[in-house]
């Protein structure tokens, strides 16, 4: 197997995931990518996982929103913030097809969520309303998930949560506006509920910007016997970028 794999990179060079660049592993950022993604590392909200200033003392700490603003989940991370190459290949995956990116982005994913993964959780994505799925033809975050169900070997579940109605983009509207879109808009599907009985879910995302979607995903998978509801999205929108 490893003398195929040597003969096929002698043929398809590995190249990098963002900009085509060769590179030395399949699946992999070139330099100058790699520099030019923001990961998240250090410090972070215990909450939602947006990077904070200084080192910490190993307690829970959490950022301005998370204090202020009552989330329905108990910890939460982030892979990377939402800009520059990130940016790029979160767009690439939801709209061009890049599925190839499930793969770098699962490992990544993987590390964010290693701090707050339990034993016996259940993994589920942020469902997509049945006309923009017919649309887009898959949905990235069930991707996502099922790719970090299989690194973490735990339980996935695709289809936990439905959407009841389309809400459109989120995009343009204020933080109030977002949290009032998505009210009432995401159930537990209803031949799935006996899963999340009494089960600690994992909820994954491709992009976090105020929490509006995570949260009513969050309180539909409460409001159907989940004990406990934890987030992790491949990025995440903060007010530094």
């Amino acid at each position: 197997m490893k003398g195929l794999q040597a003969a096929l990179h002698m043929i398809y060079p590995p190249q990098c995931i963002a900009c085509d660049a060769l590179v030395t592993t399949d699946f992999g950022l070139c330099g100058s990518c790699w520099r030019e993604t923001p990961f998240i590392t250090g410090l972070v909200c215990d909450t939602c996982g947006t990077p904070l200033p200084g080192e910490g003392s190993g307690a829970p700490v959490h950022c301005d929103d998370c204090l202020v603003i009552a989330r329905p989940w108990t910890q939460g991370r982030a892979a990377m913030l939402y800009g520059d190459k990130a940016r790029e290949l979160v767009l690439g995956l939801k709209h061009a097809d890049r599925l190839d990116l499930a793969r770098p982005a699962g490992a990544w994913l993987m590390r964010a969520a290693e701090p707050i993964l339990r034993p016996g959780m259940l993994i589920a994505p942020v469902p997509l309303h049945w006309r923009r799925l017919f649309k887009r033809r898959y949905n990235q975050s069930a991707i996502l998930s099922a790719e970090v169900a299989r690194l973490a070997k735990l339980d996935h579940c695709p289809d936990l949560l439905q959407r009841k109605r389309s809400t459109g983009t989120q995009d343009g509207r204020n933080r109030e506006g977002r949290f009032a879109n998505v009210q009432d808009a995401v159930s537990l599907h209803p031949r799935r509920k006996m899963q999340a009985e009494g089960r600690h879910v994992l909820l994954v995302d491709d992009v976090m910007t105020s929490g509006a979607t995570l949260a009513a995903c969050a309180e539909a998978c409460l409001a159907g016997g989940a004990a406990e509801i934890s987030i992790l999205v491949l990025t995440r929108v903060a007010k530094e970028s």
